[in-house]
C-alpha cells in the first residue's frame, strides 16, 4: 500500500492554503484561487514558480521563499492538521492485516517529520518525501522508490491519492490507484478508481486492485 499525504491522510491542503496565502501577501499580493487549485500535488519548485507568477513576480528566488513558507509550515503543523474522514481506520486496518505501507508525498522531510506524529510512524515501514528524489510527483520516481523499499513489485501495488498529480505519477509508475479527490478533480480514467471517501475502502477492494482482478473503468 502507497499513500499521499497532503489531501489524503491529512486535511493538510488547507493548512498549505494558509501558509501559501500569508506567503502571497508578505510579498504584497493575493494568492488567485486557479494559481492554489494549480499547486495541489505538485512540489515546492513548480509551486513557488507558481505563486511569484501569479503574483508578477517572478524574478524572486524560489528557495528563499520555500524556506519562509517550511518555517511557517512547521508552525501550522504542530496545531492545524486534522485526520481525513477514513483515514486512520484505513491505516489501521492495513497495519492490522500485515500488508506493508509506504508514505509517498511531495512534501519536504522536515514537515513531513512533524506531520507524521500526528499520523503515527508505525504505520509505515517505508517514507518517501520530495526532497528525497530527483523528480518528485507526476514524475513516477516517489512510487517506484516506495515500492522498492518495501521489495513489493509496483505492479502489485495499491497507491491512494487525491490529486490529479499524485494520480499521474502512481499511473506512470505502474500501480492500482484509488483517488479520493479533495480539492482537485480527478478525471476518471483507465487504472484510476474514484471514490467519493476513504471510508469505502476496504481489504476485499484492495486484494482484488492488487491482484488486477478489478477491472479498470
Amino acid at each position: 500500500m502507497l499513500f499521499d499525504m497532503d489531501g489524503t491522510l491529512l486535511d493538510s491542503e488547507q493548512v498549505w492554503d494558509i501558509g501559501l496565502r500569508e506567503l502571497a501577501r508578505e510579498y504584497g499580493g493575493e494568492l488567485s484561487d486557479p494559481a492554489r487549485l494549480a499547486m495541489v500535488g505538485g512540489d515546492m519548485d513548480s509551486s513557488m514558480a507558481i505563486l511569484h507568477a501569479d503574483i508578477d513576480q517572478p524574478w524572486r528566488d524560489k528557495d528563499v521563499s520555500a524556506a519562509w513558507l517550511v518555517s511557517r509550515m512547521a508552525e501550522l503543523f504542530l496545531t492545524e492538521l486534522r485526520w481525513r474522514p477514513g483515514a486512520r481506520e484505513l491505516l489501521a486496518t492495513v497495519h492490522d492485516a500485515g500488508i506493508p505501507a509506504a508514505l509517498v508525498t511531495n512534501t519536504g522531510r522536515a514537515l513531513v517529520d512533524i506531520a507524521i506524529e500526528v499520523i503515527g510512524r508505525q504505520w509505515f515501514a517505508a517514507v518517501v518525501c520530495g526532497d528525497e528524489v530527483t523528480a518528485g510527483k507526476p514524475d513516477p520516481e516517489p512510487y517506484l522508490m516506495a515500492a522498492r523499499l518495501l521489495d513489493v513489485p509496483i505492479e502489485r501495488c495499491v497507491a491512494i491519492e487525491d490529486s490529479p498529480t499524485g494520480v499521474t505519477s502512481a499511473l506512470a509508475a505502474g500501480a492500482a490507484v484509488i483517488a479520493v479527490p479533495h480539492d482537485a478533480a480527478v478525471t476518471p480514467r483507465r487504472g484510476v478508481h474514484v471514490l467519493d471517501s476513504l471510508t469505502t475502502v476496504d481489504l476485499p477492494l484492495l486484494a482484488a486492485l492488487s491482484d488486477g482482478a478489478v477491472p479498470a473503468p
